[in-house]
């Protein structure tokens, strides 16, 4: 019990977010009647904060070296703009118009990328002027109108859905799917285990272990059951799994990861242990405008049109997402995995108050007041620490 503690007390704001979503679900399935868990309304949340959810990913890695990115929001309404005007107006292939529309992205990462790194303007005035520029590209670029429909293969990409095989009333591929999952999560966990005993470090009891396993377990296999209840597996939701497999990877066991979480912490520090903070830091902002650029296409694939008003205050959901889900202001703190959780809680609070019938405004006021908590428990947290 006393390992389980210090476990607990140690990650206490990722466990606590877990918490907080399982608290959050729970009351509002009570509140709609149990509308909230039904399969199609999983699937619609699933396919509802996608674009959000891979803005966080990026965004969790520009707060942990420190820095913060205002424009994602308009990266993604203008690369969705470019992508209409490849794809329907000139009449591109899909595939050439994505690859050019990552591209773009990637190109608006490094020109923001550049004044943060290399001529030290703060990122909150880069990026500010960022979106203020890429907003009114948009409007240009759209002329102040819609652009649609998409072709019907770029349209799947946010709206489609894993085929299943045979004809038994279930999706197969998803209950499969949770099956694999659960053989490849506790071989990982079995392996990771024995290495933690190998070399004596602490570890919960065995009896523990065998619930945490069972429980999760349960959990993903529910999951899966409820998405084979209704359509199966949305692509999306495959995009979203490898992107958090990949950016944990990185973040967890790669010299790059451990670079970005150096330059958070001391950047000073950092560069005197020989970290490239300046290219450090132009990376992350590149890799952040393609996240915003993904983003951008799932969005018009989504709405099925690139609209001059796409991607409105998408980067105030997706800081907020980091924030709630472990990530620390003052950077060198936060993880993928956080950034998804807390993405999830607000997915489920916007979700939640539109079933209960709660007006925009009373939303905006509760999604503030969730955000002021959750930076306040964060420097709570840091101060109880440091006496």
């Amino acid at each position: 019990m006393d390992t389980l503690s210090k476990l607990f007390k140690n990650n206490i704001r990722q466990y606590g977010m877990i918490i907080a979503l399982v608290v959050i679900m729970l009351l509002f399935e009570i509140l709609t009647g149990g509308l909230l868990l039904k399969p199609i309304n999983i699937t619609n949340l699933i396919l509802q904060n996608s674009y959000i959810l891979v803005l966080a990913i990026g965004m969790v890695l520009i707060i942990i070296t420190g820095h913060i990115d205002l424009s994602v929001g308009s990266i993604a309404a203008f690369v969705g703009a470019a992508a209409a005007i490849m794809m329907v107006d000139w009449g591109w292939p899909t595939w050439a118009a994505v690859v050019a529309s990552l591209v773009v992205g990637g190109l608006i990462g490094a020109w923001q990328g550049f004044w943060v790194a290399y001529v030290r303007i703060p990122a909150f005035i880069v990026t500010l002027a960022g979106m203020l520029l890429f907003r009114g590209l948009t409007m240009i670029v759209l002329e102040g109108q819609s652009i649609s429909p998409f072709p019907s293969g770029f349209q799947k990409i946010s709206s489609g859905f894993i085929p299943d095989f045979g004809s038994f009333g279930t999706n197969m591929v998803a209950v499969v799917a949770g099956i694999i999952l659960s053989v490849v999560y506790i071989i990982n966990e079995l392996r990771d285990r024995r290495a933690q005993l190998k070399y004596n470090f602490k570890v919960i009891s065995q009896g523990m272990f065998l619930l945490k396993l069972i429980l999760l377990v349960a959990v993903i296999n529910v999951f899966t059951f409820m998405l084979a209840s209704y359509s199966g597996i949305p692509n999306i939701l495959i995009l979203l799994f490898v992107l958090i497999v990949i950016y944990s990877f990185v973040m967890n066991k790669t010299v790059m990861g451990r670079h970005i979480y150096a330059l958070g912490g001391n950047e000073k520090a950092a560069g005197l242990s020989g970290v490239k903070t300046k290219k450090v830091t132009f990376w992350v902002f590149v890799n952040m405008g393609v996240l915003a650029a993904i983003s951008g296409l799932i969005f018009a694939a989504r709405l099925n049109a690139a609209t001059p008003r796409a991607g409105t205050n998408f980067e105030l959901d997706a800081i907020a997402a980091c924030f709630i889900g472990g990530a620390s202001a003052s950077g060198g703190i936060g993880t993928v995995f956080g950034a998804i959780i807390g993405g999830l809680v607000m997915g489920v609070l916007n979700n939640g108050m539109s079933l209960i019938g709660l007006g925009i405004d009373w939303q905006q006021g509760i999604k503030g007041l969730v955000l002021l908590l959750a930076v306040a428990f964060d420097i709570y947290n840091k101060n109880k620490r440091s006496v």
